[in-house]
């Protein structure tokens, strides 16, 4: 049987991606069966005339920041889905830098991962705060909740709004919910019966999907950007189940004295050095087990424990990940402060005594403060 390998030469006919049979998750992906049809088109592209379901597909860093380049010489409204859950680390940084003068649309995905208590309010006034401090422009900020269907008329409200006469490129990074809205601009503004239109971006081999408006304009899906700087990036498939959450998040509360360490499965640890007796909370996944230890038995219980106890990864799928680095904080008196893990989550701190701490987390994985979200 051939294989069809990505460097043969033909084409998608509804988005002009060059066709391959060897990776579902890869632009251009179609069945060894579906070779044979006139016209062959992509998976994606038979999902999206057929069944209104739009995939996702990745791309690495500098290939989705080519890729980005072309925006600002267009006349696009541009709508960027990031993750509450994982705010900083799907947030695409310099996005201002590559489209220009076109008005962003900052859809805020997740929010039912969020305790019922808290007032929507409080999270746009912080989502503005952040997304001011990391140099981003936007027009609007709008909560959703793509899975739960929560927040999606007023998504496609400001799109409408805010689009005019223009194009639609929807940008984001993996997991963010980027489909989802795709899925519902197809259903609520596309003609389906139009042929898929194809059109590649200067100075890169990618092609984004084009969906043609019923009035002419077009909705451009571009790959979803894979930052590896994402827990979610860096652990094996298998793991993502526990590592995403699926509903509400539990808050997890821990009065710790200094010489405590909690252990997140063995995917991070939190050691609480030096301060007074405090509460530390933790937001993550609810299939997470959480084990508090003392920090002089920390590194003899991780070595004994690995991989069975403190789980997930297991130890074979803890060889395929970047060993621990450490991350020492100083969490300053009368502060309120969020110790932020991509990918995973979150500990929250009320530093109204201060605290010395350290994270330690896969290498690579990006750690910081932050104000507290919760």
């Amino acid at each position: 049987m051939t294989t069809y390998h990505q460097e043969d030469k033909l084409a998608c006919a509804g988005c002009g991606v060059k066709l391959q049979t060897e990776s579902s998750d890869k632009l251009g992906y179609i069945p060894q069966a579906a070779l044979a049809k006139n016209p062959a088109i992509c998976q994606r592209c038979f999902r999206i005339k057929n069944y209104n379901e739009a995939a996702s597909i990745a791309v690495d860093q500098d290939d989705f920041l080519r890729l980005l380049s072309g925006i600002a010489n267009t006349q696009s409204l541009v709508v960027h889905i990031v993750d509450l859950f994982d705010f900083e680390g799907s947030l695409i940084s310099g996005l201002q830098r590559f489209v220009g003068n076109n008005p962003v649309l900052l859809v805020v995905n997740k929010i039912d991962l969020l305790p019922k208590s808290i007032n929507p309010n409080r999270i746009l006034n912080w989502v503005q705060k952040q997304t001011k401090a990391q140099g981003l422009k936007v027009v609007d900020v709008v909560l959703c909740s793509a899975k739960r269907n929560i927040g999606f008329d007023r998504v496609i409200e400001a799109i409408g709004t805010h689009r005019g006469k223009r194009d639609v490129y929807v940008v984001g990074a993996t997991n963010v919910g980027k489909s989802t809205l795709i899925n519902r601009l197809i259903r609520d503004y596309s003609d389906l019966d139009r042929e898929l239109t194809t059109s590649r971006y200067p100075g890169t081999t990618l092609d984004a999907v084009h969906i043609p408006l019923d009035d002419g304009n077009e909705i451009i899906d571009t790959p979803g950007i894979v930052y590896t700087h994402r827990m979610t990036e860096i652990v094996p498939r298998e793991v993502l189940g526990a590592l995403l959450p699926d509903k509400p998040i539990k808050q997890l509360v821990y009065q710790l004295n200094e010489g405590q360490t909690l252990f997140v499965g063995a995917l991070a640890r939190f050691d609480f050095i030096e301060g007074d007796r405090q509460s530390f909370s933790l937001y993550v996944s609810n299939a997470l087990q959480v084990h508090r230890t003392k920090l002089e038995r920390a590194d003899e219980l991780y070595e004994t424990h690995k991989g069975e106890m403190l789980a997930p990864p297991s130890k074979e799928q803890l060889a395929e990940m970047p060993a621990w680095t450490r991350h020492r904080m100083t969490i300053k008196r009368g502060t309120d402060t969020d110790v932020f893990i991509s990918g995973l989550g979150w500990i929250h701190i009320n530093g109204s005594s201060g605290a010395l701490i350290d994270v330690f987390a896969p290498k690579g994985i990006r750690v910081l403060q932050r104000d507290a979200l919760i």
